[in-house]
């Protein structure tokens, strides 16, 4: 029997786990996610400083004084030890110098005037200004990076502050995509009479290398239980390993039961979603195997809602599934009930609402048509008819605004 749409993510999502903590450059940690707090070692800013070039002073001198004395000097990464500033003075200071003793204001050198050793202040000056008071930004213990943060450069750049040269993320997992069928042949080979390129490979390499993932491609494994147990033997050395084709019921569709000869224990066969129902999950020692249909657009659809969510858990994500937008549809869409069906769709903003196209021919042979489309609109298994006008769940699959490849 096959299993439902959401029990079959369900049940890979509680065999997998994320993989373990490494130490990596900081540099080497982007798009990764933490497996480790970090916590910050000072106060951000470590001392009260100045926010600008400018200079100084005591705001009750400059409502009540014509003039300043400027007497001294603080450049950035200057020492402000002994300097104070007494009424009537001023010192010139630069942005991120220490605020000296005696000051509660800096004024902008744009709002100054400087003459013989004088300094006129123009405009309004209030207690505080333009002093970045230590620890306002972030202070000591502060937590900055939890556990499951995705690491970006604001990350990089707030650890680097504080002089670390590495961070604690979790490890890519090393993922092994097997190509199954004699007729297939590798790009840049010569084809025969029936013979295809082998593209879902690369398409599967390439969608586990934009999520983090290590693709390992295997190559083609062919018809026979001899060649297929000894790619699949290879493969599961991998932390994941995924194959593409023979998983229907033809004569020649052998990959689950290869794969339980080698030890793979089968968690489900066949999934009740259109398309991509002949998807199988099992286990080999806690490692996940995952049997991709060989039909192009059922291999990614089938990566997009069962291998992408298994992954980005392994990445150590804690949001692995992305979250539905609605959208109206522009047309009335007819399905047989019983399975859930992912309707690609070209999704656009008309302004007050988000609208969803059908991207064209929907049968399973057409991969132009997921070219076409930015969305998968998930139609319930328990509907047959949805309307023109009706609001339905979207899955995007790319940007919003992002162009598409249309004719």
């Amino acid at each position: 029997m096959a299993e439902s749409f959401e029990s079959a993510r369900a049940l890979i999502l509680s065999k997998v786990a994320p993989m373990q903590a490494i130490s990596v450059p900081l540099i080497d940690a982007v798009g990764r996610v933490a497996a480790a707090e970090v916590r910050a070692p000072r106060d951000v800013p470590g001392w009260d400083n100045s926010a600008m070039d400018g200079f100084a002073v005591r705001a009750e001198d400059c409502r009540s004084l014509p003039s300043l004395l400027v007497d001294g000097y603080i450049p950035a990464g200057g020492d402000a030890c002994g300097i104070r500033v007494g009424r009537g003075q001023a010192v010139r200071i630069m942005t991120g110098a220490p605020v000296p003793q005696g000051c509660d204001c800096v004024v902008p050198i744009e709002e100054t005037q400087e003459q013989d050793g004088r300094l006129v202040i123009r405009g309004q000056v209030k207690l505080g200004d333009h002093i970045r008071l230590r620890g306002e930004d972030v202070q000591k213990g502060a937590v900055v990076l939890a556990v499951g943060c995705v690491i970006r450069p604001a990350q990089i750049n707030m650890l680097a502050s504080f002089g670390l040269k590495t961070v604690v993320v979790h490890r890519r997992p090393s993922v092994a995509i097997l190509s199954t069928g004699d007729e297939l042949v590798e790009p840049g080979e010569p084809t025969g009479p029936g013979q295809i390129y082998n593209s879902n490979a690369y398409a599967l390499a390439a969608a586990v290398l934009e999520i983090g993932g290590e693709p390992l491609l295997l190559g083609i494994a062919r018809d026979d239980h001899a060649s297929l147990r000894q790619l699949l033997t290879a493969g599961l050395q991998a932390d994941v390993l995924i194959t593409s084709a023979g998983v229907s019921m033809g004569d020649r569709d052998l990959v689950c039961e290869v794969l339980e000869e080698v030890g793979v224990e089968r968690q489900f066969w066949q999934v009740d979603i259109k398309p991509g129902k002949p998807t199988a999950f099992g286990l080999k020692d806690g490692k996940p195997v995952f049997s991709l249909p060989g039909n192009p657009v059922s291999s990614l659809v089938t990566f997009e809602q069962f291998v992408r969510p298994a992954l980005l858990q392994m990445l150590g994500h804690q949001r692995v599934i992305k979250p539905y937008v609605k959208a109206v549809l522009q047309e009335t869409v007819t399905k047989k009930a019983g399975r859930v069906h992912f309707l690609r769709v070209l999704v656009t903003d008309n302004g007050q609402q988000l609208v969803a196209t059908s991207a064209g021919d929907q049968n399973t042979g057409i991969l132009s048509t997921l070219l076409q489309a930015n969305g998968l609109a998930v139609l319930p298994a328990d509907r047959a008819q949805f309307a023109a006008g009706e609001e339905v769940d979207i899955h995007l699959i790319a940007e919003i605004s992002e162009p598409c490849c249309r004719s």
